[in-house]
């Protein structure tokens, strides 16, 4: 039978290597590695951008706060700061979903994303916060911020139209590297079993079921092209970062 006329599913064909109709093989069940890959990267993906953007907006939030107000403000929010962020990142994301685990029965696909974002978000948000906060601190004592001070404009406004704009390119950068570590982490998570839970499709989920024993012998290419997805995809983040940082800061140009 011509392999490219079964369906994904065809248990009489599992760990087939790479060949015209399955380009990067079949694993034990006979699903197609190659569309595994690909689906697998939305749920990675997800939880990158979920957690970067939860850490980009309360880390940003808590930061301008703390260097406008200063003062005990100031102090307050920097040592709450620091109590999350001496939590290491992995550790404290197997810790929680130890605790809070998922039910791959029982729990949808995206409550299931949104916890390990959540997670991530967390113990994350504490290095942006002090990021924008030392931009805040250099941004404030500018000629203008004064000037729109001695006219009378609110803290709203001088946040929103003065500080936020000139502290934001820090941030920016920085989030973009930040979202191909959170990728990486959730792929460790899934890896782990603690993250993802099956039927969901995440390659660290895959990167775990080719990592068994013997499995690796068996079948590397279930276990090399969802791994060479996930580096690939953890570099083109962070080079974009890089990307991102020569075109925003001045002194790069």
């Amino acid at each position: 039978m011509d392999l490219g006329s079964v369906d994904h599913v065809f248990p009489h064909y599992g760990r087939v290597p790479p060949v015209v109709h399955a380009w990067f093989g079949r694993d034990n069940q006979g699903y197609d590695v190659y569309a595994r890959t690909v689906y697998g990267a939305r749920a990675s993906i997800l939880v990158g951008v979920f957690a970067t953007l939860f850490v980009a907006v309360l880390g940003s939030f808590v930061g301008i706060i703390a260097g406008y107000r200063a003062g005990w403000m100031d102090s307050v929010l920097s040592r709450i700061g620091e109590v999350f962020l001496g939590i290491p990142l992995l550790l404290g994301g197997i810790l929680f979903l130890y605790i809070f685990p998922n039910d791959p029965l029982t729990t949808p696909f995206l409550v299931q994303v949104g916890k390990v974002a959540l997670v991530l978000g967390v113990l994350g948000w504490p290095l942006i916060m002090r990021l924008m906060r030392g931009s805040v601190l250099q941004v404030k004592p500018n000629d203008y911020v004064q000037a729109a001070r001695a006219l009378g404009a609110s803290p709203t406004r001088i946040i929103s139209s003065h500080i936020l704009p000139n502290s934001l390119a820090s941030v920016i950068v920085v989030s973009t590297i930040n979202l191909g570590v959170y990728i990486s982490v959730e792929a460790t998570l899934s890896f782990l079993g603690i993250g993802l839970q099956p039927p969901a499709i995440s390659w660290g989920i895959q990167i775990s079921e080719a990592s068994g024993i013997g499995m690796i012998r068996a079948a590397p290419h279930m276990l090399f092209f969802p791994s060479v997805a996930l580096s690939l995809t953890v570099l083109a983040f962070i080079m974009m970062g890089d990307v991102v940082r020569d075109a925003l800061d001045p002194r790069m140009r």
